[in-house]
């Protein structure tokens, strides 16, 4: 697989479109569904990599700002850190693991674990006001957002927890801060930040790179 990301790179990097090029060096190397899968989260070009890790910002950029989140992205990624599965390091700087393409969520054992790491660490940032968004197609969305505005309103955190259809568009037309990994809501984002990466940073968490 690593010999077949430096290929996908090399072709990326001289304008070959993302999705043809993963395919013909995965066609080449023979590899698996889910290392197709491993590799179109990964690998970015040189110029998309530059772009979305200069709208990364630290966590200390969330002191007083309004900051939304991307809640299963967020949440499954947190999940599969605690959990020991795999996360990569990918091209652009973000964390992503490939659980959820796999699988189909739902709220687990490491659900509360994942949810207090996050609320941790915003309790920390301190921001003015948290809008977290669930998407309103996956299973229990609705128990989630519940779940999600209790622990909220414990740890006495102003905003709100709701389910959407139009979760990425909300995202990508918010004018705070957003929290999220999804490539096509950090290309469209003012600023982002990785809440996984944070969390991986802060328990010494290793992650896998290609």
């Amino acid at each position: 697989m690593r010999e077949a990301a430096k290929e996908a790179r090399y072709l990326l990097d001289r304008g070959y479109p993302k999705d043809s090029a993963i395919r013909f060096v995965s066609d080449h190397h023979c590899l698996p569904q889910e290392q197709r899968h491993v590799l179109a989260r990964v690998i970015s070009s040189s110029k998309s990599a530059r772009a979305r890790k200069a709208k990364a910002v630290p966590v200390q950029a969330l002191q007083g700002a309004d900051v939304a989140v991307d809640g299963y992205n967020v949440l499954i990624t947190v999940e599969s850190l605690l959990a020991g599965r795999p996360v990569y390091l990918c091209d652009d700087g973000f964390l992503r693991d490939t659980f959820g393409i796999f699988k189909r969520y739902r709220p687990a054992e490491l659900t509360d674990g994942a949810f207090a790491a996050i609320f941790d660490l915003l309790v920390a940032a301190s921001p003015a006001r948290i809008t977290f968004l669930l998407d309103q197609q996956m299973s229990h969305s609705g128990e989630l957002a519940a779940r999600t505005r209790a622990l909220m309103a414990f740890r006495q955190l102003s905003g709100c927890a709701c389910t959407a259809r139009d979760v990425d568009h909300r995202l990508k037309a918010f004018a705070g801060i957003v929290a999220s990994a999804d490539g096509s809501v950090i290309d469209s984002a003012f600023a982002v930040v990785d809440i996984p990466a944070k969390i991986a940073g802060a328990r010494g968490i290793s992650l896998l790179h290609i």
